[in-house]
């Protein structure tokens, strides 16, 4: 447990125990005491139904994800800037030739380094960019949950934060999707990416794991850089359109947005998420690194951990007892 505390405090000055709250630092929305429990709609006569598609059809159309996941502070996320990990071996030097090597050829095929940088080079560049980063987190946390199965034995948190990272890349895929329509050849494109993709990182990371955390804590550190850039360009005047866009609805329900939020205001947020998962997959890297895959995830809320020993600590045989 100490080799844990210490990976986990070499990370970053983020990762603290404050009191009750959760382990990601005072700015997160996890309250942990009480944990909630969500009360299920559901009756005891509901479940002795065999369907109940018709229900579907009474929802509301406004989208409401369920998942847990952070709430930023727009004003202390304007901390966030890019971070680079020094890489400690050639493995990590394999990852990140591999993810500098990809940005290069993709900012030239997509055209984004060519001539002036437009509100459509950048809305085009983070689509299909989104698209690709919600592969990770769901391949990891499928291997290991599979692998939980298979040895039957507990993965002590890790899939939860993994299956979270990728819903929440998706939730920005949905986002920008909003304020651009794509056609048919740019559809193609992410269907041969992803196949390609997913199916590399599987395999991947069922040789290492620890490559792949990585490879991916790499990919957040450009996607920090691309959002830090884009709003470098919105306060330089140099977009204009994103300079008086409104959030969508879309943004203001999932990160909890003012109803007056702006563009510049989402992309904070979303600048957050990617530098929490640039966090969590170096982190995760590391503790590989340790021999410390089978240990509990550090990002875990702190009464979500397993209780410690109830026995009192003993005392030392010169101390005295307290005074009455």
């Amino acid at each position: 447990m100490r080799r844990l505390t210490s990976v986990v405090a070499a990370a970053s000055p983020v990762l603290q125990v404050v009191g009750k709250r959760s382990i990601l630092g005072p700015n997160s929305n996890h309250q942990t005491s009480p944990h909630p429990r969500r009360q299920s709609y559901l009756r005891g006569e509901d479940l002795n139904q065999l369907t109940k598609w018709e229900d579907s059809m009474k929802k509301p159309t406004e989208y409401s994800n369920p998942t847990d996941h952070a709430v930023w502070d727009l004003k202390d996320v304007e901390k966030v800037t890019p971070t680079h990990k020094a890489p400690n071996d050639r493995l990590d030097n394999a990852a990140l030739v591999i993810v500098q090597t990809m940005r290069s050829i993709f900012d030239v095929v997509s055209g984004f380094t060519i001539g002036r940088k437009t509100e459509k080079k950048y809305i085009t560049r983070i689509i299909f960019l989104e698209t690709v980063a919600g592969v990770p987190g769901m391949v990891a946390g499928m291997v290991r949950h599979l692998q939980s199965l298979r040895l039957l034995k507990r993965d002590h948190g890790w899939i939860h934060t993994l299956l979270e990272e990728a819903e929440n890349e998706r939730m920005h895929l949905l986002t920008f999707m909003e304020m651009r329509h794509v056609g048919i050849l740019f559809r193609a494109a992410i269907l041969i990416m992803q196949g390609i993709f997913f199916n590399a990182f599987f395999l991947a990371y069922l040789v290492s794991p620890r490559f792949c955390h990585r490879m991916v804590g790499y990919i957040e550190e450009e996607a920090v850089k691309t959002y830090t850039h884009l709003l470098a360009d919105i306060d330089a005047g140099v977009l204009p359109q994103f300079k008086v866009m409104q959030a969508p609805p879309i943004a203001v329900a999932y990160w909890k947005l003012k109803k007056d939020a702006t563009f510049r205001d989402l992309i904070v947020a979303v600048r957050a998420d990617e530098a929490s998962h640039r966090l969590v997959n170096h982190t995760f890297a590391d503790m590989h690194v340790h021999d410390l895959a089978d240990a509990t995830n550090p990002f875990l809320e702190v009464d979500q951990v397993e209780p410690k020993s109830a026995e009192a600590p003993k005392p030392k045989a010169d101390s005295k007892p307290p005074e009455k």
